[in-house]
């Protein structure tokens, strides 16, 4: 093994770990018939849960866990405010940086 080459390997582990974040999404009701959650399962690479609903014509409020990379969940929640969702963090200290 090269010197160094441990840092590399140490530093490709660390990247590759999921993280799973919780989230409160507020759909408005020109959205409420969209498969929005089906659809972030298909263009990311994430895997959806949800932990509570309440969808009516007028609203929909998700609670939505969020497995996988930083950089994807990421993503993930740019598309979501991109179509007008609302998204505010479970936890308070969810996606920095």
């Amino acid at each position: 093994m090269k010197p160094g080459s441990d840092c590399i390997l140490k530093f490709s582990i660390l990247n590759t770990k999921n993280e799973n974040r919780r989230f409160w999404l507020t759909i408005p009701a020109k959205l409420v018939q969209r498969p929005i959650i089906w659809e972030l399962g298909h263009k990311f690479k994430l895997v959806t849960n949800i932990g509570q609903a309440s969808v009516t014509t007028e609203l929909g409020i998700i609670s939505l866990s969020l497995e996988g990379k930083r950089e994807e969940i990421k993503k993930a929640i740019a598309w979501l405010e991109g179509i007008k969702v609302k998204v505010e963090p479970v936890e308070i200290n969810t996606i920095e940086g």
